[in-house]
C-alpha cells in the first residue's frame, strides 16, 4: 500500500510519500481502508519532535510512529476474531493517537475503541476533519471548563480547527458565545453561530473586565494576566493552544493564579475516548455541530499540506484525501 513515511524529526520535507507493507490486523483490531485523513497539531509535534518532552512518548532520537496520521475515516475491511463492534463494509471514523497513528495510508489497524461509525449526513472528507478537534473542544468546555447554560463563553482562536467547533459546541450547551478572531474570519465565525465577535486586530479583549464565565485560549498569545481580567469572580481560563509563552504561563503561573483567588487558570490535554466521539457524532447528525473545511490535499501532497498548516492560518481543517 501506499503511505507517508516519516524516519527522522524535521521539516515537511522528510516526509516520504512510499510503498510499504498493508498491516494485518490483530486478533482486537480492525483494518480500515482509509478515505481522508486530516491535520491537527499533534501532527506537527509528531514530524517535528518539538516541544522536546514530546520525545519521550514519541521517539527521543526518532519518530516511534514512522507514519503519521491520527484522525480517519474510512470503511472497514476486517476484523480480528474478538472484535464485537464493527463488522466489514462498516463506514467508521475516529482518532488512532493513542493506537499508534498511522492514518496518512491506504489502510491502517486500529483499537475499535479508537473509532465510531462514521456520521450518516457526512462524506469521508467531512468526518476525518472531525474526531481530535472536536473532541478536545468538547473536554476543553465541559471537563474543564464546566461550561453551563447560560453562560457567557468567550472563544479566543475562534476560526481553527478547535475552535471551529468550540463555537458550535458552547452553543450546543446553550452559552452566548464570543468568538475572537481576525477579521478575515469574522464571516466563519459568524455562520459557526457566534452570538458576538471580536476582531483581534481592531479590539483589545484586555477592556473587557470581569466579563467572561469561561474563556478558552485556543489560539493567540495574550497574557495570562488579560485572560484573568476579563474573567468573572469564579471564572475558568482553559489554555488549549497558543504560543509557548501562554502555555508556560498558564502551567507555571496558573496554580498560584487558582490558589490565591477565586478565577481558576488550566491547562488542557485531549484524550482519546470513544464515548466523546459518539457524542459528537450525534451533535453532528442532528445538525448542532458541523466540520468546517479549508482545503484539500492528495495524500502525495502531504509535505504541502504540512507547510501550509503550520503557517497557522487553516480557515478550519485541512484534509488529506486518500
Amino acid at each position: 500500500m501506499k503511505a507517508i513515511v516519516c524516519n527522522k524529526y524535521g521539516s515537511p520535507d522528510v516526509l516520504r510519500f512510499e510503498e510499504v507493507e498493508k498491516p494485518i490486523p490483530k486478533d482486537n483490531q480492525v483494518l480500515v481502508k482509509v478515505h481522508a485523513s486530516s491535520l491537527n497539531y499533534g501532527n506537527l509535534v509528531l514530524l517535528k519532535g518539538e516541544p522536546f518532552l514530546a520525545r519521550f512518548a514519541f521517539g527521543l532520537t526518532k519518530p516511534k510512529y514512522p507514519i503519521p496520521g491520527g484522525d480517519i475515516a474510512g470503511r472497514v475491511e476486517a476484523v480480528g476474531k474478538d472484535v464485537i463492534q464493527f463488522k466489514p463494509g462498516d463506514e467508521v471514523f475516529g482518532d488512532l493517537s493513542s493506537c499508534g497513528w498511522g492514518g496518512y495510508a491506504e489502510y491502517v489497524t486500529a483499537a475499535e475503541s479508537a473509532l465510531a461509525m462514521k456520521p450518516a449526513n457526512l462524506s469521508f472528507e467531512e468526518a476525518a476533519a472531525v474526531p481530535m478537534a472536536a473532541v478536545t473542544a468538547l473536554q476543553s468546555l465541559r471537563d474543564k471548563g464546566k461550561i453551563q447554560t447560560g453562560q457567557k463563553v468567550l472563544i479566543y482562536g475562534a476560526s481553527g480547527g478547535v475552535g471551529t467547533f468550540a463555537v458550535q459546541i458552547a452553543k450546543s450547551f446553550g452559552a452566548e458565545v464570543t468568538a475572537v478572531c481576525s477579521s478575515r474570519n469574522l464571516g466563519i465565525a459568524r455562520s459557526n453561530g457566534a452570538d458576538n465577535i471580536i476582531d483581534y486586530t481592531k479590539e483589545d479583549i484586555s477592556e473587557k473586565i470581569d466579563h467572561y464565565d469561561l474563556i478558552l485560549g485556543v489560539n493567540g498569545s495574550q497574557p495570562i494576566s488579560v485572560y484573568k481580567r476579563a474573567l468573572k469572580p469564579n471564572g475558568i481560563f482553559v489554555n488549549v493552544g497558543g504560543s509557548g509563552s501562554q502555555l508556560s504561563q498558564a502551567m507555571f503561573l496558573g496554580p498560584w493564579i487558582s490558589m490565591t483567588g477565586s478565577k481558576k487558570v488550566s491547562t488542557f490535554l485531549q484524550r482519546q475516548n470513544q464515548k466523546d466521539l459518539i457524542y459528537v457524532k450525534e451533535l453532528l447528525e442532528t445538525g448542532k455541530v458541523k466540520p468546517v473545511i479549508d482545503r484539500c490535499y492528495k495524500l502525495s501532497e502531504v509535505s504541502e499540506a504540512f507547510r501550509y498548516f503550520e503557517e497557522g492560518h487553516a480557515q478550519g481543517k485541512v484534509v488529506i484525501t486518500i
